[in-house]
């Protein structure tokens, strides 16, 4: 399935989950407010998913001269790549993620703890893995996918302050809402496992390598990201979880509904045997 496609069913099914929300809230007047919230979602999803993600990590801009910036730029042109706009977000946690809706219009984005920790050569192997997900065109559904089940996860804690529009006459309470709610974070889980695969990472590893020109630098990057963040984790939206080169590492269990990476160590062999 391309990406297109994938794109054009995760806008539809998101506008079906919510108008089911409205209804379910708000009755008939729930479910007008779902459709039209639903049309700004979709719109502002694909235009804007990218500059809603780097805002929410806090990421500043860097230019030419920046050492990121530079790497980016090599790499770039080895790819064939225009030159994405390159992104530090301030977090001692080692990782970095590509977004964006096309190659003309991506950005890169890397913590400044994977600066302090990777060698040039790692760092490069990174880069060239997040380059990789620009080239075949990954990042507009993982962006797309990642803002609209922050939106849902939004709407479950809106849903669990206010408990819905309709009340049981008994309880004073909406049980419907209330089992809404529960089921609203692993909807959004679902959203992200449907729009992006594993072997996507696996297909950005391999043309990382031959971007960077090897895959030792990426293989050791990603022993040494996943050991770091381990002692030192990233408490990332769970979310954008998926966009990460490593999955970032945290004290709460409810982001493992959102893992999308393949176990590090079969990244590693692979990458390996193209060696």
């Amino acid at each position: 399935m391309t990406n297109t496609i994938k794109t054009a069913l995760l806008l539809g099914l998101l506008s079906g989950v919510l108008m089911l929300l409205g209804e379910v809230f708000g009755g008939g007047q729930g479910l007008v407010f779902g459709f039209f919230f639903a049309v700004v979602m979709n719109f502002g999803s694909y235009w804007f998913s990218d500059k809603i993600v780097l805002r929410m990590y806090r990421a500043h801009e860097v230019g030419a001269g920046h050492r990121l910036y530079e790497i980016v730029a090599a790499l770039s042109q080895r790819a064939g790549l225009p030159m994405p706009k390159v992104y530090i977000i301030p977090d001692a946690s080692p990782n970095a993620f590509a977004t964006g809706r096309n190659p003309q219009h991506a950005a890169v984005a890397a913590t400044e703890g994977i600066l302090r920790v990777l060698s040039e050569d790692e760092l490069a192997g990174v880069i060239a893995h997040e380059l990789a997900h620009v080239k075949n065109r990954d990042i507009l559904i993982s962006s797309i996918a990642a803002t609209l089940a922050a939106a849902i996860m939004m709407i479950s804690r809106f849903a669990m302050f206010f408990g819905g529009g309709r009340s049981d006459e008994r309880e004073g309470t909406n049980p419907v809402a209330l089992l809404a709610t529960v089921i609203l974070a692993p909807i959004a889980a679902v959203l992200i496992q449907a729009a992006v695969s594993r072997s996507r990472e696996f297909a950005a590893d391999a043309g990382g390598a031959v971007i960077a020109g090897g895959p030792h630098g990426l293989a050791n990057a990603l022993r040494k990201i996943e050991s770091a963040s381990k002692q030192l984790p990233m408490h990332a939206n769970p979310a954008t979880a998926h966009m990460f080169i490593i999955k970032p590492f945290s004290a709460s269990g409810f982001a493992n509904l959102f893992s999308t990476h393949p176990p590090t160590e079969q990244r590693v062999r692979a990458l390996l045997q193209q060696g």
